[in-house]
């Protein structure tokens, strides 16, 4: 059966177009899209359309501690170090249940905001002993789990997490969640490859975590290993997010981590440099030379402190971006492309960055290139109001103020720089109403879920010295 919306405007592929019937199929696709139509014999949607915001970057359980690491320690020296000790004593307490409620919670979250699918960078596979689990995919499919109930659009990305340091050094105590040996991790995609197969809300990907926790052999088998069973499997890897990072690779290789990257590694259109802030003009012409995508997450960067990506100059030199929003401080697509471009200003000191002669919008550009890269990075049919494509759509609230009078790409400067998350009224995903009049489909239950794994992971709540606590064991 084929469903029939009218909207009164919407982002097409080619440009902005009025009276737009968007048609679907009982699959969730988008069958036909026609401009200038008639108004009648079809559901009006309140608002102009845009496609959904691909997240190339989330680590859903993480949602849990925003807010709760925001203190300064004592001895003053808080960093993106002192925060994972944080992260490395939650995620101690975390069981399967706390994942599946949590990521149901934020993907809740990231709906209401207009991302409508989501690249979920999992690495809490084992038990919080280390031990595997008796069904070795268990977190991982509490995650599709979450994305099924929520209706989210999900690319999987399990990492493999083997080593705690350059060099091949062992992990500590406190990563034996995360770790497999290369042959532990091909089973457990093999897996997953076998669970998710056919699922049009479904994809996966792989995710070596970083250079620091993979040696060369390692990264060149899983890469090879997912190669050869996929095509278009993206390759998402964390990348010069921190100085230390790129200090701690020139100590053990003599290089940098893009640069080292570059020269071992088959970098090309199918993978997903995350972060990658701290790239030198060499390294940045030649990483986007690749084609990859810069998997972009301008609240977390903000938030740890990790530094700020050369945006401008790498959108020059034509590289892709997407934007992720990681350890979910923030849900908001709009939030991540506002300080994508808020960054881009602070260090050039003028404004309006992130745009050119040809398209002097900023946010006509931001979301455009995001939508592009964003697709590309989570292998999906996604980012365009097409036949052909997923039926995900946004709907802004026609009716908001701050909407008044725009027209054209006046419309995403006013959604991404004067309302964001306010205006986004309703999404679809894959053809079904996932979040009407600001409310989730199921919003209810999730919240409930979610809080009540709040209050059994951390007790009364209280928080010292920066970092979030949590009940001792014995409690």
């Amino acid at each position: 059966m084929t469903s029939r919306y009218l909207a009164p405007v919407a982002l097409l592929p080619d440009g902005w177009a009025n009276d737009v019937l968007i048609e679907t199929d009982a699959a969730g696709d988008i069958v036909a899209v026609t401009a200038d139509s008639p108004r009648d014999g079809a559901s009006h949607l309140p608002g102009p359309v845009l496609p959904g915001m691909p997240n190339v970057h989330s680590h859903a359980f993480q949602r849990a501690l925003a807010g709760r690491a925001e203190r300064r320690a004592e001895d003053g020296r808080d960093s993106f170090w002192t925060w994972r000790e944080t992260m490395y004593a939650f995620v101690a307490r975390l069981e399967p249940d706390d994942l599946e409620a949590i990521a149901g919670w934020a993907y809740a979250e990231m709906l209401k905001g207009g991302y409508t699918s989501v690249g979920e960078f999992h690495y809490v596979h084992n038990a919080p002993d280390g031990s595997p689990y008796a069904a070795r995919t268990e977190m991982a499919d509490r995650l599709v789990a979450a994305s099924r109930a929520s209706g989210i659009g999900l690319t999987l990305l399990p990492v493999l997490y083997a080593h705690g340091g350059f060099g091949g050094a062992p992990p500590s105590d406190q990563q034996r969640r995360f770790t497999l040996d290369a042959d532990g991790f091909c089973a457990l995609w093999d897996d997953l490859a076998r669970s998710i197969a056919g699922h049009p809300q479904l994809a996966l990907g792989v995710a070596p975590h970083s250079l620091r926790a993979v040696s060369t052999d390692q990264l060149a088998q899983v890469v090879a290993h997912v190669a050869a069973a996929s095509s278009s499997a993206p390759i998402h890897l964390h990348v010069a997010e921190q100085l230390a990072e790129v200090d701690a690779c020139v100590a053990w290789s003599g290089q940098r981590p893009v640069a080292w990257l570059l020269d071992h590694a088959p970098v090309s259109e199918r993978w997903c440099l995350v972060h990658a802030t701290h790239v030198d003009d060499a390294e940045r012409m030649r990483a986007a030379a690749t084609g990859a995508v810069a998997g972009l997450c301008p609240t977390t960067e903000a938030n740890l402190g990790d530094g700020i990506f050369p945006a401008d100059a790498w959108l020059r030199d034509r590289g892709r971006i997407g934007i992720g929003s990681d350890s979910n401080v923030a849900v908001d697509p709009a939030e991540e492309l506002r300080w994508l471009e808020y960054g881009q200003r602070l260090t050039a000191r003028r404004r309006a960055v992130l745009c050119g002669s040809d398209r002097p919008s900023v946010g006509g550009t931001l979301y455009r290139a995001a939508l592009a890269g964003g697709a590309a990075a989570l292998a999906r049919p996604v980012g365009r109001v097409a036949p052909g494509y997923r039926a995900d759509l946004v709907v802004l609230d026609g009716s908001s103020a701050v909407l008044e009078g725009a027209a054209g790409d006046e419309l995403l400067d006013r959604y991404i720089f004067g309302g964001a998350h306010a205006l986004v009224r309703d999404v679809m995903v894959g053809g079904q109403w996932a979040v009407v009049e600001r409310r989730c489909t199921h919003e209810t239950g999730a919240k409930a879920r979610y809080v009540s794994a709040l209050k059994r992971l951390f007790g009364d709540g209280l928080e010292r010295s920066g970092q979030a606590t949590f009940p001792s064991e014995s409690e």
